[in-house]
C-alpha cells in the first residue's frame, strides 16, 4: 500500500461531514485513498459539494442523509453504507451542535438535543456498525470530542457533559475491541476556525492558547487521518489526542 494512500481500498464514513471539521475530514480521508460516506443531516448541497469536490480531485465519495441522534436513522445508515461499498473500515463519529446556556436558565430541551446527537448518536453509531467490524477482525473508530469535555466551560455544561462522555465512552469500548483488531481513539479539538466557534470573543480565548490562533480544520483532520492508518496507528487505542494549540496540557 502506498504511503501516499494509506487507505486505499477501505471506507470511511464521516458523520456531520457536509461542513466544518467534518468536511475537512472527509477531504482528507479521501486524499488518503478511502471511499468516503459523507453524512449529512439537513444540508444536502453542503453534502454533494464535498462530494463534488472529492470526486473532482479523483477520489471516491457518496452522500447519506440521517440524523444519527435517531436511532431509527442510524441502522438505515449503516446498511446503505455496507450496500454501496461491502464494508465499513472507518467510522468517524464527528456530528455535533452546540445550545449554549448558563445552567440555571439553560432549557431542558437544549440539553437534551446536545447529549442526544453528541452523546448518544456516537453510541448508536458504534453499536451499529460493531458487529460488522468484529467479522471483519478490523476497524477504525475515530470519536471527535473536546477540550471543553476535560476542562469544561461556562455557559456550556451540556456539551461538556456530552464530550466528556465521549471520552469514557470511547476508553470503555476500546477495551471492549482492542482483542479483534478495532482500535477506538478520540480527537479533542481546542478552538478551530468554524461556523460553531465565529461569534467567540476571540480576544480572550487566543491568551488561553500558547499557539496564540485558532486551529484549522485541517489540522484536525490530519490527527483522524493518523489514527486511521494502518499500520501507522495500528497499535494506538482508548487515546485521546488534544488538538488545541496547547491550550490543555494535562
Amino acid at each position: 500500500m502506498s504511503s501516499s494512500a494509506p487507505l486505499a481500498g477501505q471506507t470511511a464514513l464521516v458523520t456531520g461531514a457536509s461542513r466544518g471539521i467534518g468536511r475537512a475530514v472527509a477531504l482528507e480521508l479521501a486524499n488518503a485513498g478511502a471511499t468516503v460516506a459523507v453524512n449529512y443531516a439537513s444540508s444536502a448541497t453542503a453534502a454533494e459539494e464535498v462530494v463534488a469536490q472529492i470526486i473532482a480531485t479523483g477520489g471516491s465519495a457518496y452522500a447519506l442523509k440521517a440524523d444519527v441522534s435517531q436511532e431509527e436513522q442510524v441502522e438505515p445508515l449503516m446498511a446503505a453504507v455496507l450496500e454501496r461499498s461491502g464494508s465499513l473500515d472507518v467510522l468517524v463519529n464527528n456530528a455535533g451542535i452546540t445550545r449554549d446556556g448558563l445552567l440555571m436558565r439553560m432549557k431542558t430541551d437544549d440539553w437534551q438535543a446536545v447529549l442526544n446527537l453528541n452523546l448518544s448518536g456516537v453510541f448508536l453509531c458504534t453499536r451499529a456498525i460493531t458487529r460488522t467490524m468484529l467479522k471483519q477482525k478490523r476497524g477504525r473508530i475515530i470519536n471527535i470530542t473536546s477540550v471543553v469535555g476535560l476542562i469544561g466551560n461556562a455557559g456550556q455544561a451540556n456539551y461538556a457533559a456530552a464530550k466528556a462522555g465521549v471520552i469514557g465512552f470511547t476508553r470503555s469500548t476500546a477495551r471492549e475491541l482492542a482483542s479483534r483488531g478495532i482500535t477506538v481513539n478520540a480527537v479533542a479539538p481546542g478552538f478551530i476556525a468554524t461556523d460553531m466557534t465565529k461569534d467567540l470573543k476571540a480576544d480572550e480565548l487566543l491568551n488561553a492558547i500558547p499557539l496564540g490562533r485558532y486551529g484549522q480544520p485541517e489540522e484536525v483532520a490530519g490527527a483522524v487521518r493518523f489514527l486511521a492508518a494502518d499500520p501507522a496507528a495500528a497499535y494506538i487505542t482508548g487515546q485521546v489526542l488534544q488538538v488545541d494549540g496547547g491550550m490543555v496540557m494535562a
